[in-house]
């Protein structure tokens, strides 16, 4: 008899379905969240499972990583076409969406999602740090600039280092708002300081990585944009072709088909965040920093002039994709190609 299990995780607990083929319920539980309990709890049908699935979440991989140390083979489910699939159901559970997502594994359809390594997992959650660090000091930056603004008082754009004492400058005669502005100011230099150690761990870490390296001879690549990329990429040979990493990071227009309706949208935005906010970034830098003349620049260029700067930018962010992906893969420089 061949047998599935589906998890409907939280923090605090999971709740267990195991069904056959046939869509028959074997089990039904609730226990923590821990692998050694679950493994517990599907212990007696171990040989019969043929495989255990769960949504992508916070605690999935530690999850997969346990459950495979207990020698039962896990997948993990996109969790929009989960959400998706399981939007139908009048009542939403726990227990219900552990059935619904049964059915789904034992059906078929479903899109795994790729577990990180524990290298690339320490990668992406070094970044995460550096990127939380960095919308603490914008946020300070921002409420120091509107909290000013009540006074009429307004501080330049370009400060760069001179920041804080742009701020004290500008409140030096009001001595309350000066004893006001003071904590704010200590806390965001507390902020750039552990910035700075997060953000030369980051760079250390791709001037030492051979594929990062590579990478960054990319024009408009810097090390945050290389490591970004080969931390969420993690394994080159998942994707079958170097075109799918457009699709594969929301960067590919959607599509919409019905009848006689047949138009393009926006792009799509599915997948991580972040590496597509770096390929843009890289494209931004390209196009508008980089002086040296290449095929690929020569060519988002007369996509600028047909569609617009910002549409360009979005497709050679999605050519670069393309174009770190096959780099990484045959192990070679980028290739500037004739000059304009």
């Amino acid at each position: 008899m061949t047998a599935y299990a589906a998890l409907d995780v939280s923090m605090e607990k999971t709740s267990i379905c195991v069904m056959d083929a046939d869509g028959k319920m074997l089990l039904e539980a609730v226990t923590i969240s821990d692998p050694e309990a679950i493994a517990r709890c599907l212990e007696p049908y171990k040989s019969e499972l043929q495989r255990v699935c769960f949504e992508a979440g916070p605690l999935s991989e530690w999850l997969f990583r346990g459950l495979q140390e207990e020698g039962i083979e896990a997948v993990l489910m996109e969790t929009r076409q989960v959400r998706a699939a399981l939007s139908a159901m009048v009542m939403k559970t726990d227990r219900n969406d552990a059935r619904g997502m049964a059915q789904l594994l034992r059906s078929g359809w479903f899109r795994p999602v790729h577990v990180k390594t524990i290298p690339a997992r320490e990668q992406r959650t070094l970044l995460a740090a550096r990127s939380t660090l960095m919308r603490r000091q914008k946020d300070i930056e921002n409420s120091v600039r509107g909290l000013l603004k009540g006074f009429g008082l307004r501080l330049g754009r370009l400060l760069r280092g001179r920041w804080d004492d742009a701020v004290r400058d500008i409140v030096s005669g009001n001595t309350m708002l000066a004893s006001i502005m003071e904590p704010l100011l200590v806390v965001r230099r507390a902020l750039r300081e552990q910035l700075a150690v997060l953000d030369k761990q980051a760079r250390d870490i791709a001037r030492t990585d051979t594929v990062c390296r590579r990478l960054m001879t990319a024009p408009g690549v810097g090390a945050i944009v290389a490591l970004t990329f080969r931390a969420t990429v993690d394994e080159p040979a998942r994707f079958r072709s170097s075109k799918a990493i457009g699709p594969c990071f929301g960067l590919t227009p959607r599509k919409y088909q019905s009848g006689e309706i047949d138009r393009n949208g926006g792009i799509s935005r599915a997948g991580d965040p972040a590496v597509r906010v770096a390929l843009f970034e890289a494209a931004h830098v390209l196009m508008t920093r980089v002086a040296k003349w290449s095929a690929v620049k020569a060519w988002a260029m007369n996509v600028a002039k047909r569609r617009g700067a910002k549409r360009a930018k979005v497709a050679l962010a999605r050519k670069l994709g393309i174009i770190l992906h096959r780099m990484w893969v045959d192990e070679t420089d980028f290739r500037y190609g004739q000059p304009a």
